[in-house]
């Protein structure tokens, strides 16, 4: 039967135990606001209690926001078993609930606290009836609860039984260290649960074996009805269960309801990638940048005679679309799906001499991008369009600890111009010559918005670098342009001139 599942997202916590990466304060409320209000996650875990005073600031600040705007009761932070100290912590930071982090396992309660289940149990009892006096949520973690329950069942049991009728909303169960399998998550949770039906527990998974996702099913097939996850798959290691698959999957393998708006889940991952500075991979599940692109011409062909290929996973649930890689698998299908992106037709023999040069230039491991096709269209057809601005001469000159010199020479409409510039570096005084004679053919040159170059992975000195540069219009369009060259200033000097002959005839158009 579908029953709703709770999502409860730890990006900002757990998250946050990611090596590298540590959240300014405004990041983390600008994140938490859209976690809670594009997302639409249930929960969101968003600090650990006593780490800075700027971490309490950052919270106090969500909570502010949270309170006005109706998500009071939903931000979560963890806290400790120190009677006082956490649940101040989390009262002055304005917070509503807390996450106490207790020892789920025998083993860290005998060898790091020092303390028998007796003792530790007792003081978790005296930190729960503070925070509720002082009016807090109270939620549990077991830490460690998986290698606790596969170690030492009666300490989880007796520990989960002096929680009985405390007052605590939630018992967490976490895989802290990602090592069980699904079946392992399946037995265990199901005795969780029919030993403690007054219980509501959730589960914690790791991603340590790459089964979360998996344990994540293997959970909610037990009865558990609240996940927890993060966004990008970020945590300690190999990271937390990811969002994006876990809501995903529930729905479309599981048939649950989850409160997830799809439609942002990129925008948010890509939010959580820049403020993080961790990127996912190209074929990451939902967000890869590669994962809604057919290669295959075949691929293409079926899309085209009746979407043979799509299934209940479309790039439109979650605001993407499908795109068709150019390179040496490409069909005439794949070439057809770009040029009726671009608005350019073509005669099928000229087609046909186009798609040669695409599979040939593949086969050379050149990457080919629809910004690539005008060029190649161009050049294959022995015609002058995209091609009204010519490059013929460019000399560069730099001195160590001096500004570097460009000479270039261009041809437009069989007319020469002629220009010299001065920059941090040649393709700087490069931009400064060229910017002039593009303004003097009527066309405004555009800001540079991004900069990127390529080198193979393995490449030796001598290999292709290729450079793609973004710019900016003054209307806020960006356009991005690339070129491949051994030497990556004239790589990105190519870029440029690609630039300037789209501008040239966007003009003309």
């Amino acid at each position: 039967m579908s029953r709703k599942i709770e999502i409860m997202d730890t990006t900002l916590r757990d998250g946050e135990q990611t090596q590298g990466v540590s959240f300014a304060p405004e990041e983390k409320v600008s994140l938490a606001k859209a976690l809670l209000s594009r997302l639409n996650v249930d929960r969101i875990e968003v600090a650990s209690a006593r780490v800075s005073k700027g971490e309490q600031q950052a919270v106090s600040q969500i909570n502010a926001w949270a309170d006005q705007n109706g998500y009071a009761g939903r931000i979560e932070v963890l806290g400790f078993v120190d009677h006082t100290k956490s649940v101040d912590w989390v009262i002055g930071a304005g917070g509503k609930v807390i996450n106490l982090l207790t020892k789920g396992s025998e083993k860290h309660c005998r060898e790091q606290l020092g303390k028998t289940l007796d003792a530790h149990i007792a003081d978790i009892l005296q930190t729960v009836a503070y925070a509720q006096q002082c009016g807090l949520q109270v939620n549990i973690y077991f830490e460690d609860w998986s290698n606790g329950y596969a170690n030492s069942r009666d300490y989880v049991y007796a520990l989960a039984e002096a929680l009985l009728d405390k007052g605590v909303a939630h018992i967490m169960l976490p895989d802290t260290l990602g090592v069980m399998s699904p079946t392992e998550v399946y037995d265990s949770l199901k005795d969780m649960r029919e030993k403690f039906p007054g219980h509501h527990f959730d589960f914690h998974p790791h991603n340590d074996y790459g089964l979360a996702t998996a344990n994540v099913m293997a959970a909610v097939q037990a009865g558990i009805s609240s996940i927890h996850c993060t966004v990008n798959c970020l945590g300690e290691r190999a990271g937390n269960a990811s969002l994006a698959e876990v809501a995903v999957v529930l729905q479309d393998k599981m048939q649950m309801q989850v409160s997830v708006d799809e439609s942002h889940i990129v925008s948010v991952s890509q939010m959580v990638e820049s403020f993080s500075g961790k990127f996912v991979a190209a074929n990451a599940p939902i967000l890869g940048t590669d994962v809604f692109t057919q290669t295959a011409g075949i691929h293409a062909d079926g899309d085209q005679k009746g979407n043979l290929y799509v299934s209940k996973l479309h790039p439109q649930r979650f605001a993407r679309k499908h795109t068709y890689a150019l390179g040496k698998m490409s069909g005439k299908a794949s070439l057809a799906k770009n040029l009726e992106d671009l608005g350019i037709a073509l005669s099928e023999s000229d087609r046909n001499r186009v798609l040669e040069r695409v599979v040939s230039l593949g086969d050379s491991k050149q990457r080919i991008t629809p910004d690539d096709l005008p060029f190649i269209i161009a050049d294959v057809l022995e015609s002058q369009q995209f091609q009204y601005v010519s490059l013929q001469r460019c000399d560069l000159e730099s001195h160590w600890g001096q500004q570097a010199t460009a000479t270039i020479e261009v041809e437009f409409d069989g007319e020469g111009h002629s220009a010299r510039g001065e920059g941090n570096g040649g393709y700087d005084a490069f931009t400064a010559a060229i910017r002039p004679i593009v303004e003097k053919l009527g066309v405004e040159f555009p800001q540079l918005s991004d900069y990127k170059v390529h080198i193979p992975r393995g490449g030796k000195s001598n290999a292709l670098t290729e450079a793609s540069i973004t710019w900016e219009m003054a209307s806020g369009k960006k356009i991005t342009t690339r070129s491949t060259n051994a030497n990556q200033v004239y790589a990105a000097i190519e870029a440029t001139m690609r630039l300037v002959n789209i501008l040239v005839h966007q003009a003309r158009s």
